[in-house]
């Protein structure tokens, strides 16, 4: 009798687990949404992008939408997902290097090194006849004119940097929306240019398609723990020694959006020097380009890491893994949108450093031979049509706002930004156009110097930030003493002649052991300086 008891009381337990894994099993196809965005369809577009799954889900189902209406025809975006803007313009450069070679063997030419190096050099022109050409302006002409496809047809997302660099090298071809839309191209809804930023290719490779800025991202329940009562406000709150672990910086490297984050930095107090001298010259930006580097120093000192994934910021800011970071301004908007609790003020918080910014775009363009040229034709002009540009930062659920997620993006159109939208708007107290005053992006100071500036940050924070960070520690223990904190600071092996003169022309050379021995070179400097840092600040010196 015992034993039946024990085999019923072991069955009925036997019964209940499996119950409860048909349950976990059965619950996710439950909360299956309707929409199968991934169903086979009339028509096809095929867009790379870093957009996160918020702007991809409501473009989706709003083109559709549009398409459907329009055509009659059902349409599938088939979005290609492999990262960040390095590294989508990594795979671009592998896919049409490998999409030429093929072209150019079918066509009975001999495939070699130097034919790899011309067909995408923007540095190589075609003479104006052919029969002039040499063997790499042939090669630059044949790919110029050529339909070679990689299979994809759009290019969404980004900096207007990534694809500045992408229709120099051939990869971007102009779009007809300039042509079948001019009167959406006028100063009064998307101008050109707006305090030293292009807002669209002049020859329609490509267009931005929403506004972006930078700045930092705060978790105001870390601030109190920490004991920090007055609120960030500016790109220097980030070296505050209080923050030692507790900032949260993207290695600019790999995200494009970290790089041009710390390019604002650099070019602010470039801006605040020249301003105060009335004039430009060589010494006010080398001093600009040194202040602004010791503060992105001190940053990193205080960093409790660098991530590869910029998203990855305001996420980890929000929950507490750290106090505060750099993000670009749409990241650390929708994730205060996610952890907000009803009415009471979100726990993360962001702003844009006053004057510390500048209003960049993200764009959209059209590859060269796109598969799919007409749908993909068809959803450029949809996203920047006012139908489109209302999801970026309409509210969920009203007329013509996003179906399930707040995007809290900047729309390109300036049209959006009047008061007839403003209780539609997510964000109606922020206005890109006005704050884009304070601010003016010089190129000609750092754009030439970003992958310089990059590569400058790897070296002197992200190798060496254990020795950085206890050197850091070190100083703040001692109270900075004068010797230790000037020898922390020296950044004269990259200042900015260095970075013009050395640093990009080796970055640039062919042979890329000539980097790599610079790497080397710069290190064991950067190195023994926080060494001897820490060394200094023991002593109290």
């Amino acid at each position: 009798m015992a034993m039946q008891t024990a085999n019923a009381s072991i069955g009925l337990r036997l019964s209940l687990v499996l119950a409860t894994l048909l349950l976990v099993i059965a619950f996710p196809f439950a909360l299956k949404p309707r929409e199968n965005l991934l169903a086979a369809a009339d028509d096809t577009v095929v867009i790379i992008s870093p957009h996160n799954e918020a702007v991809r889900h409501e473009f989706t189902l709003a083109f559709a939408n549009h398409y459907k209406s329009k055509t009659g025809r059902t349409v599938r975006i088939d979005w290609r997902l492999p990262g960040g803007t390095s590294e989508i313009s990594r795979y671009l450069a592998g896919e049409y290097l490998a999409a030429f070679e093929r072209v150019w063997i079918a066509n009975g030419k001999p495939w070699s090194q130097q034919v790899a190096a011309s067909f995408d050099n923007p540095h190589i022109t075609p003479s104006p006849n052919a029969a002039g050409d040499s063997l790499e302006q042939a090669v630059r002409r044949a790919f110029l004119e050529s339909n070679t496809t990689c299979g994809i047809d759009l290019f969404f997302g980004g900096g207007a940097y990534d694809f500045d660099q992408q229709a120099a090298a051939g990869r971007l071809v102009a779009s007809d929306v300039l042509k079948t839309h001019p009167d959406w191209f006028l100063p009064d809804s998307i101008p050109q240019d707006v305090s030293g930023e292009t807002f669209y290719d002049p020859a329609g490779r490509w267009i931005g398609t929403c506004l972006s800025s930078f700045g930092i991202c705060y978790n105001s329940d870390s601030l109190h723990r920490l004991g920090i009562e007055r609120m960030p406000a500016s790109w220097t709150d980030l070296t505050n020694p209080l923050f030692f672990k507790q900032v949260a910086l993207a290695d600019p490297t790999k995200s494009g959006s970290a790089a041009k984050s710390f390019e604002m930095v650099i070019q602010q107090k470039m801006q605040e020097l020249f301003s105060s001298a009335g004039a430009e010259s060589d010494a006010i930006l080398a001093l600009g380009w040194t202040q602004g580097l010791q503060i992105i120093q001190a940053a990193s000192a205080n960093a409790r890491y660098f991530t590869d994934s910029a998203p990855k910021i305001p996420l980890d800011v929000s929950l507490g893994d750290a106090a505060i970071g750099m993000c670009i301004d749409f990241y650390g908007r929708f994730q205060s949108e996610s952890v907000k609790i009803g009415n009471t003020p979100s726990r993360l918080q962001y702003f844009t450093p006053a004057g510390g910014s500048s209003i960049g775009v993200d764009p959209i363009g059209l590859l060269r031979g796109a598969p799919h040229r007409a749908v993909a034709e068809e959803f450029i002009a949809f996203v920047l049509s006012l139908e489109g540009q209302k999801l970026w930062n309409f509210k969920v659920g009203t007329p013509g706002g996003p179906k399930k997620y707040a995007l809290r993006r900047l729309p390109i159109r300036k049209e959006l930004y009047a008061a007839e939208y403003t209780s539609l708007r997510s964000d109606p107290e922020v206005m890109p156009y006005e704050e884009a005053k304070l601010f003016t992006y010089h190129p000609a100071w750092t754009a030439s110097l970003i992958r310089t500036l990059g590569f400058i940050i790897r070296i002197t924070c992200l190798d060496l930030h254990r020795e950085q960070a206890e050197a850091w520690r070190e100083l703040v223990k001692a109270g900075f003493p004068r010797k230790a904190y000037k020898t922390f600071t020296d950044l004269s092996a990259v200042d900015y002649q260095a970075a013009r003169r050395l640093i990009k022309p080796t970055l640039a050379s062919p042979n890329r052991l000539d980097e790599v021995r610079l790497a080397k070179q710069l290190s064991d400097i950067f190195r023994h300086q926080y060494e001897e840092a820490a060394k200094l600040a023991k002593e109290g010196k």
